[in-house]
């Protein structure tokens, strides 16, 4: 895809994604300045304490207790997070088993994670289609606080405005329930496990493979790297612009903890990464997935020449990406039948 056009899909998203973060945000400019600036403040101090303790995320990873609620197609499961918070409907992990042949349990699994929910819709039911078809089960996960995880209480999204522990709490929520699910699959019998993250899905996955080495491969796309304000650069409205830039003293103290994926290194083989970087990507700098690269030790990275959201979405694309995890994955599966 041409670079202009790629860049103006993504600033046109952009714009209509800003717009209801700008109605909070000017709902928050509303309140006395006594009440808000101490609790934003708090929050962050907060978070800063909790992304910095030793337990963050924890050496070990009990298995996820899941259950089945068996549908036409697919299987769809929940189990209960490993890390309870404040909202019950939160507390709930909820996703769905994309089974290769009625004995799954044998091959290996290929964990996607979304970024936008509507990928659990929309784009993931092709890709684990595509999985299935190349001889792999293929498992999606809703994350904290999307879908059906979402409170009732107004404002009670973790992403939404300065909610800067809440934020730090979902993220060590998604790994560890990333984790369990990964415990249970392996405790099922299925020889191998990689993780596919897409967006946000990739930070998450990126995460998980710096603190989990049961883990076979990952591949992060259009992955995010760290907390950004990028896309608040290309807001069209200056006094929204000018109210989402006030978050950068926040992200760039946040950014000096376990968020930014930069400090820390992956518990397995670099040779078992793929990095996927949109070139003309608005959303996620193509320099902060190289400087990612970089830190990493330069494992495998596809360069495409596309943006955030035209980022390659077809079956031939999909195919490549599983010509590249199929040795990966099916060598676990080999030595096990060997042994």
């Amino acid at each position: 895809m041409i670079a202009p056009l790629a860049k103006f899909i993504d600033w046109s998203a952009i714009q209509t994604l800003s717009t209801p973060i700008g109605i909070k945000v000017q709902l928050m400019r509303r309140a006395p300045a006594n009440e808000q600036r101490p609790q934003s403040d708090s929050r962050l101090e907060e978070a800063l304490q909790f992304l910095k303790a030793p337990g963050y995320i924890p050496p070990e990873s009990q298995p996820a207790q899941v259950e089945f609620t068996p549908k036409e197609t697919g299987l769809d499961f929940r189990f209960p997070t490993p890390r309870p918070g404040e909202f019950a409907e939160n507390n709930t992990v909820y996703g769905r088993l994309y089974p290769c042949g009625e004995h799954w349990q044998e091959r290996p699994v290929i964990i996607l994670l979304h970024g936008h929910p509507n990928n659990l819709k929309s784009l993931f039911p092709s890709i684990a289609h595509r999985c299935n078809q190349g001889g792999f089960n293929a498992v999606t996960l809703a994350a904290p606080y999307e879908l059906q995880r979402r409170p009732h209480q107004p404002g009670a999204g973790s992403w939404s405005g300065p909610g800067y522990l809440r934020m730090a709490e979902s993220v060590a929520q998604a790994v560890a329930e990333i984790r369990a699910l990964i415990g249970w699959l392996l405790g099922e019998g299925c020889p191998a496990v990689a993780l596919w993250g897409l967006s946000r899905g990739g930070w998450l996955a990126g995460m998980t493979i710096c603190h989990d080495a049961r883990l076979a491969a990952a591949v992060l796309a259009a992955s995010g790297v760290r907390l950004t304000l990028t896309y608040a650069e290309q807001i069209a409205w200056p006094r929204l612009r000018k109210a989402m830039m006030g978050q950068r003293a926040a992200h760039e103290a946040l950014n000096q903890t376990l968020l930014n994926l930069t400090l820390a290194q992956p518990v397995i083989p670099k040779e078992n990464i793929l990095l996927l970087e949109g070139i003309h990507d608005l959303f996620v700098r193509s320099e902060n997935l190289e400087e990612l690269w970089q830190a990493w030790g330069r494992p495998e990275i596809w360069r495409l020449p596309c943006g955030h959201i035209s980022f390659p979405s077809g079956p031939g694309f999909h195919d490549r990406v599983l010509c590249w995890l199929t040795p990966r994955l099916d060598k676990p599966a080999l030595q096990q039948r060997a042994n």
